[in-house]
């Protein structure tokens, strides 16, 4: 007479069914971080391309400039006025970051624009590149069934190459 190996099957699929739970958990929230990140990348492109091609005779790269107020916005909601709903969830204006960097002719680095003539008719130094951070990083929480996570945090970073007016 023959015995089942019904039991064998039952104890092999409670053995390996954790597992296949954490791997497909862990698989989603890979996605999840991935397309975040893509969505944050793409934000900060979104700024830099908007403030790369704006025609200001000077460009201050400061908090207070309606300009980059304007480009933040427009990322962040699609309105430039910021009455649109976030595209992002948690992702402010304050957390944005525009700098404008020069291209030293010498040494041929990157390096911070003088901006001592921000706002006077002469102008400061035109930058050769927008460069758009999130510089504290977007902080994302992995949720994978029984496994406790360090957050993660997201350091996108967009550089472009100036356009505007000299």
């Amino acid at each position: 007479m023959k015995r089942g190996r019904g039991g064998n099957v039952a104890i092999e699929l409670a053995m390996w069914l954790p597992f296949m739970f954490l791997l497909i958990g862990g698989i989603i929230q890979f996605g999840k971080i991935t397309y975040i990140y893509y969505s944050l990348q793409k934000t900060l492109n979104t700024v830099a391309s908007y403030l790369a091609v704006q025609n200001g005779v000077n460009f201050c790269p400061d908090a207070g400039d309606p300009t980059i107020a304007a480009a933040i916005q427009f990322a962040l909601t699609g309105t430039t006025d910021g009455s649109g709903p976030p595209a992002i969830f948690d992702l402010t204006a304050d957390m944005i970051t525009v700098t404008a960097q020069c291209l030293d002719p010498v040494t041929l680095t990157l390096g911070d624009c003088v901006v001592s003539g921000c706002g006077t008719p002469v102008g400061a130094q035109r930058p050769d590149f927008i460069t758009v951070t999130i510089p504290n990083g977007y902080i994302i929480r992995p949720r994978i069934p029984y496994l406790l996570v360090d957050p993660i945090p997201l350091r996108p970073k967009a550089v472009m190459a100036y356009g505007g007016a000299s």
